[in-house]
């Protein structure tokens, strides 16, 4: 029987979901047949994760309703969602890097079988989809890509109909990519129907063979991948034309203004990547791209940079010729060095403050928010609209809370009280990271701006294609080791996408001019 004639695998018919003030899905409607590898496309706000969530029983729809090989079903909660046959692999693993991986995988089942079955079956599984995985390492001892393949290998002992992915390949290097598009391949090839949801259009061209897009909870478009272009589907997502990225008024002007040399220091415990003799330097208007899979010490890196710890083991931090080595967190925003860590909610931005209040909390000083030790609430209302405004921030004004923006739309808010403060060093950890092509396409921009008034900037990023696209030179951190600088011109994908992996040896210590061959 053709797919044609055969029932839709899913089918969404009318699906509308409302919260206090907001409707997240209106009147959605569209199907996935079976083997079929389906994208559903949006920027962020569109509604993609509220339909994922309904589809997997997380929440219920106001209106409308799914049917499921053919019949009506209500789908009342994720344990009902698999007994009909629907996994999902979250973006955020839920895992104990404690326990190993069969603990692990037992963990996430509902009715696990004994351990010895259990892990025959895991074994069948990994063989079967040629998976490399050892189910009795402990999690902390995994890459991010082996982490990944134990959600996977849960969802698939479930034997589900359809898979849903959700962002898969935000932390995974070029080569654990292609690994996980040969296993969804494969299991199209066997019937299973597969929901994926991406930023990354490449990606969905390469995967997809259907895609449905939402633009305001509402379904706007529905189309082929391979007969588009990854423009195409950003402009259809964002309904309007993709600005190509301007080049930078300013040249790098040769004089080094961060300059960073043989820092060592412990990890995060538990689990954390200690740094061994990291050494960089960043010209005035240059942008220094770091590429690594996450746990590979980047977010040590970041908290030795912005003066969130100061127990070095050894090495120094200059900016500007001064010595930042010992300063404080706020002595080095002082100095002119704006960092901001890639986790948003409570790290960057306290969820429970303002706009405004979140404002303060990095900018009192070059934006005079502080004066004599008092608020100046107004000047700080002043500044957070401004941001607000710049970077087209979806938010009821300063006076909303961080807590009530999308991921989205926090992080502009957050990229742009940073970047208008126009610092002299700006460190940035996962500048776009879940943020829709066009909000992407706009804080690169405005980083390309910064650079070309004279800040230097490191860009700290699992996004490889984000580094290649806008950054001068990178390096590759991997075990808490940084690689040698090189020439983002003409770079090897495949030598960094190696590197990010842990691929070590002499080739890799080779000038960058020895790999623009490729």
């Amino acid at each position: 029987m053709t797919r044609s004639a055969m029932a839709p695998r899913l089918q969404l018919s009318g699906i509308t979901k409302r919260f206090p003030g907001v409707v997240a899905n209106e009147a959605v409607s569209f199907s996935v047949a079976p083997g079929e590898i389906h994208a559903l496309l949006g920027e962020n706000g569109a509604g993609k994760s509220t339909l994922v969530k309904i589809i997997y029983g997380v929440q219920k729809s106001d209106e409308g309703e799914i049917a499921f090989d053919g019949h009506a079903v209500s789908i009342d909660s994720p344990r009902e969602a698999r007994a009909l046959g629907i996994g999902m692999v979250f973006q955020h693993f839920s895992l104990f890097e404690a326990m190993t991986v069969l603990e692990n995988i037992a963990l996430g089942m509902d009715n696990p079988p004994p351990r010895r079955e259990l892990e025959a079956a895991v074994r069948d599984v990994l063989e079967t989809y040629r998976l490399t995985l050892d189910p009795h390492r402990y999690v902390h001892t995994l890459s991010v890509g082996e982490r990944q393949r134990i959600e996977i290998v849960r969802a698939l002992l479930q034997r589900p109909k359809l898979l849903i992915m959700d962002e898969p390949t935000s932390v995974l290097t070029p080569q654990e990519v292609e690994q996980l598009f040969d296993t969804l391949r494969r299991l199209a090839s066997e019937g299973c129907s597969i929901l994926y949801i991406s930023h990354k259009l490449h990606e969905i061209k390469e995967l997809c063979e259907s895609a449905t897009i939402l633009r305001g909870g509402k379904v706007v478009a529905t189309c082929d991948p391979r007969a588009e272009s990854a423009r195409s589907m950003a402009e259809l997502m964002i309904g309007g034309s993709l600005k190509d990225l301007a080049p930078r008024e300013g040249e790098c002007s040769g004089a080094n203004r961060l300059v960073v040399e043989a820092l060592s220091m412990a990890g995060e415990p538990p689990f954390g990547t200690s740094l061994a003799d990291v050494s960089f330097a960043v010209r005035a208007g240059e942008i220094f791209g770091i590429a690594g899979v996450a746990g590979n010490g980047q977010n040590e890196l970041l908290s030795a940079l912005s003066g969130e710890r100061a127990d070095y083991e050894g090495g120094a931090i200059t900016l500007d010729d001064t010595p930042i080595t010992r300063l404080s967190v706020t002595g080095r925003r002082v100095a002119g060095l704006a960092t901001l860590p890639e986790e948003r909610n409570g790290h960057a931005a306290v969820p429970g403050l303002s706009l405004a209040e979140n404002a303060i909390l990095s900018a009192r000083r070059r934006k005079g928010l502080v004066s004599g030790g008092i608020i100046r609430a107004g000047a700080a209302r002043r500044f957070a609209a401004a941001v607000i405004d710049a970077f087209s921030v979806k938010a009821t004004g300063p006076a909303a809370s961080a807590a009530s923006l999308s991921g989205g739309n926090l992080q502009k808010f957050v990229m742009g009280r940073e970047i208008m403060q126009e610092p002299a060093v700006l460190v940035v950890s996962q500048p776009t990271w879940g943020v829709d092509a066009g909000a992407a396409s706009f804080i690169r921009q405005a980083m390309v701006d910064l650079a070309g008034k004279g800040t230097a900037i490191v860009v700290v990023s699992q996004d490889l294609d984000e580094l290649l696209e806008f950054c001068d030179r990178m390096a590759v951190i991997n075990g808490g080791h940084l690689s040698d600088a090189m020439e983002v011109k003409g770079i090897s994908v495949e030598r960094v996408g190696l590197l990010m992996g842990g691929v070590h040896g002499e080739a890799d210590h080779r000038p960058a001019s020895a790999e623009r061959a490729d």
